[in-house]
């Protein structure tokens, strides 16, 4: 699978050749330097971004060949995104935040399902809580609940703790591990950090946009 932006002379390839299958249920680490292509690489796997060349298959679905809205209606309940900024609706309390979801997907029990998620992650006394009323740990926390409350097949971690201090990171790292030991969804962690990456059960590392080592853990 390739990615590239522009046309020739001014073409910039973005990821080259990438090669991955995942088994369901893996923790898996993309790991490298800034520019190295792993945000790249998890936006065409999580749906965001369209290959230039090859396919993309996520849970028997080619997302090379689906349109915008084919993409969006794929990535709906099958996919949840945790990024470095927490993008939480800043005028919806914690509870409402983590429901949008499933009030978009039309769930009749989206509120007992979001307090639910919320409870798993140590926020039940939070429920009522607006973002600017939250830390950042504890809005992380949110983003958590609202990536995987739509129960996922695939959850996309990209610099989680990116805007964390190093105390609260670790608490929010140990969160989502746990979260997906319970949910058995595949987790991709996309980071920088060679000690978060050993986190995870396996290390894909790459450099200029190629997969330059994949390793499991021992």
């Amino acid at each position: 699978m390739t990615l590239s932006l522009g046309k020739p002379p001014a073409r910039v390839d973005i990821l080259r050749g990438i090669d991955l299958d995942v088994v369901a249920g893996e923790s898996v680490a993309l790991l490298g330097p800034s520019g190295s292509g792993k945000s790249s690489l998890m936006a065409v796997l999580a749906g965001l971004e369209r290959p230039s060349g090859g396919t993309v298959t996520v849970a028997g679905l080619d997302f090379a060949t689906l349109s915008e809205d084919g993409l969006a209606v794929a990535r709906r309940g099958r996919i949840g995104i945790v990024l470095q900024a927490f993008h939480l609706l800043p005028t919806m309390t914690a509870l409402e935040n983590v429901a949008v979801p499933l009030e978009l997907a039309g769930e009749p029990d989206a509120f007992a399902r979001a307090a639910t998620e919320l409870a798993a992650v140590g926020l039940a006394d939070r429920t009522g809580h607006y973002p600017t009323q939250l830390s950042g740990g504890e809005q992380q926390r949110v983003a958590i609940a609202r990536a995987l409350v739509a129960r996922p097949a695939l959850v996309f971690a990209d610099e989680p703790t990116g805007n964390l201090d190093t105390a609260t990171g670790v608490t929010i790292m140990d969160m989502l591990f746990a979260r997906h030991a319970a949910s058995g969804a595949t987790l991709f962690v996309i980071t920088h950090d060679p000690a978060l990456a050993a986190r995870c059960a396996r290390v894909i590392e790459l450099a200029d946009g190629r997969i330059v080592a994949d390793r499991r853990a021992a």
